[in-house]
């Protein structure tokens, strides 16, 4: 046979002339290697979050039901649902038959369209052209940093930040650089920190607002700051992922029409807004109004959408509909609760010797520190947690998941009353571990 048309593994092999095996060059054929080996890719991607969790010995109470705070899903529990515009919209797209094909790898120009009219901003003005429609945000993560990044080159991640960000770099060849936020100043960036990290083979710095896992919302003033710092990034560029989802009281600002100078990748999607996440439709939003990528990364971005078909085509169909019709009761009735369920839990957890929760304004997620001084008998914040789940059976994610030790985040999406039952149980878990410092006790004998 060919061996062009049939490779070694379906080569037939150790037969006579007359068609019998010949059982010895069969043996033999059976003891050889087969060589198959996995990618240099594939073995150097890792997900912190997974490496860590996966680690962990997470044996709950028995006598205790399982309330598990780790996972940034809204749907979970079933108590955020979507709104039925939403559901009406998919359905009526279902019915009319006309998204059951393949559609353009950037997706359909009607749907890019509706995207850019929802997002376009008298500063940050958009065109179907400067959208790309992507499997979820994850997806539109990957393209931003494919197109940006080569082998050796560095991109700047806030830390903590989301685990993602890593995961796909370095798989690539791509050094990672965390710039530290600030959980005294609501997680603001350390300005100073980031511009010292910038060299001439860093190509692009992250920024994540609302971010994950820190819920922080970034003041117009501060991204102005960050947008200073990254004017030094020349000729590279930076990209935000957001999420829209800030509390009443806070103001959300988009990076995009703050500078014309900083040529922005702006990544987002239906999951967390929506509360769809398993919807998987995402969209990268092109701002560069001085052309300082110029046709390059747009085509660079087009390129890579082909390598798969994009994102799902039914979804496609129901964007215009979502974005037109879903009621804007519904976003305010979907952050306002959040914020009631991080009220509840930051003020029980403020009272609780040894933790430190900071207050978010966005998103859905708090952290909290642990004075680890104060719990010796607890190695790290992965050891504090995983105790949790044995004795209180409440699983909150231990923050080095996202490369920033002594904090675990807490997802505030649950139902109302288990936030209560779950901050009561984590009080007791306190109490039960807590010993005072050696200064402490000097200051209470004072």
């Amino acid at each position: 046979r060919d061996p062009l048309k049939y490779p070694p593994s379906v080569l037939t092999v150790g037969v006579s002339v007359r068609g019998v095996l010949d059982p010895a060059k069969l043996k033999s054929r059976r003891q050889r290697s087969w060589g198959v080996r996995a990618s240099e890719m594939s073995k150097n991607t890792l997900n912190p979050i997974r490496a860590i969790v996966d680690g962990m010995k997470l044996t709950p109470n028995p006598d205790k039901p399982m309330i598990s705070l780790s996972i940034g899903d809204p749907t979970v529990f079933g108590n955020m649902p979507t709104d039925d515009k939403v559901l009406q919209a998919m359905k009526e797209a279902i019915d009319s038959q006309k998204y059951n094909g393949y559609a353009p790898s950037v997706g359909y120009q009607k749907s890019r369209e509706a995207v850019a009219n929802f997002y376009s901003r008298p500063g940050a003005p958009l065109e179907a052209k400067d959208v790309i429609l992507t499997s979820g945000c994850s997806q539109a993560i990957e393209l931003c940093i494919n197109v940006l990044c080569n082998p050796g080159d560095n991109i700047l991640v806030p830390c903590p930040g989301f685990s993602l960000y890593k995961t796909l770099a370095v798989s690539l060849g791509v050094q990672v650089k965390l710039y530290n936020l600030l959980p005294e100043k609501s997680w603001e960036v350390d300005l100073q920190h980031l511009e010292s990290l910038i060299d001439s083979r860093t190509a692009c710095l992250i920024v994540t607002n609302p971010s994950n896992p820190c819920g922080s919302v970034y003041s117009k003033e501060h991204l102005q700051n960050i947008i200073s710092g990254a004017v030094s990034l020349r000729p590279s560029g930076a990209f935000t992922v957001t999420t829209d989802s800030v509390f009443p009281d806070c103001s959300f600002h988009p990076m995009a029409p703050l500078s014309s100078d900083v040529p922005i990748l702006s990544c987002g999607g239906l999951a967390k807004r929506w509360l769809v996440p398993g919807w998987r439709m995402g969209w990268i939003l092109i701002h560069d109004r001085n052309n300082v990528f110029g046709s390059e990364i747009r085509e660079g971005l087009v390129k890579l959408s082909q390598r798969i078909l994009g994102a799902c085509t039914i979804v496609q169909g129901a964007l215009e509909s979502i974005f037109n019709n879903t009621p804007h009761e519904f976003y305010q009735s979907t952050v306002s609760f959040i914020k009631a369920n991080s009220e509840i839990c930051y003020s029980a957890l403020s009272t609780v010797p040894g933790l430190t929760p900071v207050m978010p304004s966005g998103a859905m997620y708090l952290m909290v520190g642990i004075d680890m001084d104060n719990f010796p008998e607890f190695q790290n914040d992965v050891d504090f947690t995983e105790r949790l789940v044995t004795e209180q059976s409440v699983f909150c994610l231990p923050a080095t998941a996202f490369e920033y030790p002594d904090f675990f985040r807490v997802v505030v999406t649950v139902p109302e009353d288990m936030m209560m039952e779950a901050c009561a149980r984590i009080r007791e878990f306190c109490a039960r571990h807590y010993r005072p410092c050696s200064t402490d006790s000097n200051e209470i004998d004072q």
